[in-house]
């Protein structure tokens, strides 16, 4: 079992060439990779995505990258020839005009504004997402790690809160056939205190207290919410990704437990419903965060 937080973070270094992948995962419905990448590191984008989608089936994933070059031929000088000619010619005009000594050289000349311009030079896109590659996947190792250690944790979490569901659907379970005992008695001195002096219809009573216990009846409800624990506890085992169908097995789970709560007319049976539906919230919240 994983948990969907963590974080991890990557590093790789090669023919001057550094690039840095920090991945952060928080819970979410699905798979959602969110990044921001400069115009030098769109290239990286789909094998960043890709990488990432191989490994992680669910969560928001933030993804961070830093890149430095620090090869020699990381950056190329420009000179805006077109400029340095007008400057050029307005200063020819100038000079004959004006009559003055005509002392532009090249040096002077490259130092005027916006003459030369030092830019990054084209990068290898083939360099850039093979380093891509292995930063992302040092740094889902080390994510993968986290969301292993705190899956450990929701799942001695889940299985105590599925473990006191399973005592509570038992203490029910003891419950349940006393029910329709104790509405017949209830019934029947009911009926004998209002009329004391009038002979009880036996087989009237009889089959009044047979309809309300076909209607209280929550045999199906506890079988079925056995197997939705059971199948709980299959899931906490299961090696992939689980967190959907445990959500929807809890969704189960509530909805019989519903519908024994509204059968239950017995005071005991209703503390032990209670409790049960207190478990499931707590199981409902955990795994909200289980891959």
């Amino acid at each position: 079992m994983k948990s969907m937080t963590g974080y991890g973070k990557g590093v790789v270094s090669k023919d001057g060439r550094e690039l840095t992948v920090e991945l952060k995962s928080v819970n979410h419905r699905f798979l959602d990779v969110s990044m921001r990448l400069p115009r030098v590191l769109s290239c990286i984008e789909d094998t960043l995505r890709t990488t990432i989608a191989s490994r992680l089936a669910r969560g928001h994933v933030d993804v961070f990258v830093n890149y430095r070059n620090t090869r020699s031929d990381a950056k190329d000088v420009r000179i805006d020839e077109n400029l340095l000619l007008a400057y050029i010619v307005r200063a020819c005009e100038a000079n004959e005009k004006l009559n003055l000594t005509y002392d532009l050289t090249l040096s002077n000349a490259l130092r005027l504004p916006d003459v030369t311009e030092i830019v990054p030079a084209d990068e290898d896109n083939d360099a850039l997402i093979a380093l891509a590659k292995e930063a992302t996947e040092l740094a889902l190792d080390a994510l993968i790690e986290m969301r292993i250690a705190e899956g450990e944790r929701l799942k001695t979490a889940l299985t105590a809160g599925v473990n006191a569901m399973d005592v509570y659907r038992e203490q029910i379970l003891a419950c349940a056939p006393f029910v329709a005992e104790e509405y017949r008695k209830k019934l029947n001195d009911r009926i004998e205190a209002v009329l004391s002096d009038t002979e009880i219809d036996r087989a009237r009573l009889a089959t009044e207290v047979a309809l309300f216990a076909d209607r209280c009846c929550i045999d199906e409800e506890l079988v079925r919410l056995k197997s939705h624990i059971a199948q709980f506890r299959a899931y906490l085992d299961a090696t992939e990704p689980v967190g959907r169908n445990m959500d929807f097995i809890v969704q189960e789970m509530n909805r019989e437990c519903n519908t024994i709560g509204s059968k239950a007319n017995d005071a005991a049976l209703t503390k032990s419903v209670l409790a049960c539906k207190a478990e499931i919230e707590k199981l409902r919240e955990q795994i909200q965060n289980v891959e």
